[in-house]
């Protein structure tokens, strides 16, 4: 995809997770990689309303070089893409399930999300969650370098939740595999649940490796 293609990507994908009630007011931030840099949503700019004229455009270094001022998750979303090398987009948000699931005292740092079923095995693997941090704050960094660059999907504890894919495409999806997979999960707690074993995830994981 070409800038102005991603800018188009950024304005429609902010719109339908808005309007589908996966971010609230200026909630959740997106992003995508450039060849010279990086296109961000505007700080305080909610996803529904997004002008792709003002996107805010970062050089290599990640210094704002036009549009408006970047959303204050700058920090996590450089982490991200530091650790990940492939990732050529990051979506961040605050969906109900997957923050409920973050906010839980006894979700498995480890693995938040059990193998529920194969799309959350196959567009997901294992997410850990990573501890608090003020929201914008370069604190999380550290956790974000030791974690994402062998997870693509992250809760940020009492914050919500964080994805990386291969394209802007692909990091919705993952991102709404999350929010589906933690709103099963939380909709059947107390359940007896048969969760995948190991044969059935080293089967996914052979055919579907995730990028």
């Amino acid at each position: 995809m070409n800038e102005s293609e991603l800018r188009a990507g950024i304005v429609k994908w902010g719109r339908s997770l808005f309007e589908r009630g996966l971010t609230a007011g200026s909630s959740g931030n997106i992003s995508a990689r450039l060849d010279d840099g990086y296109l961000v949503t505007p700080t305080n700019s909610c996803l529904g309303f997004l002008d792709a004229g003002t996107i805010s455009k970062l050089d290599g270094d990640g210094l704002h070089r036009s549009g408006d001022a970047p959303t204050k998750e700058l920090p996590l979303h450089l982490a991200v893409y530091e650790a990940r090398p492939g990732a050529r987009a990051v979506v961040h948000l605050h969906s109900t399930y997957a923050t409920l699931i973050a906010c839980l005292a006894d979700t498995d740092p480890a693995e938040a999300i059990p193998p529920i079923t194969p799309y959350a095995v196959m567009r997901l693997g294992k997410v850990p969650v990573l501890p608090y941090a003020r929201p914008g704050s370069a604190d999380i960094v550290p956790a974000v370098l030791a974690q994402a660059a062998d997870h693509s999907a992250l809760l940020l504890a009492n914050h919500g939740p964080v994805v990386a894919g291969a394209s802007l495409d692909a990091a919705v999806y993952a991102m709404e595999e999350l929010e589906e997979a933690a709103r099963l999960v939380v909709l059947t707690r107390g359940m007896a649940v048969r969760h995948l074993d190991q044969a059935a995830i080293d089967d996914l994981n052979a055919t579907f490796k995730l990028r």
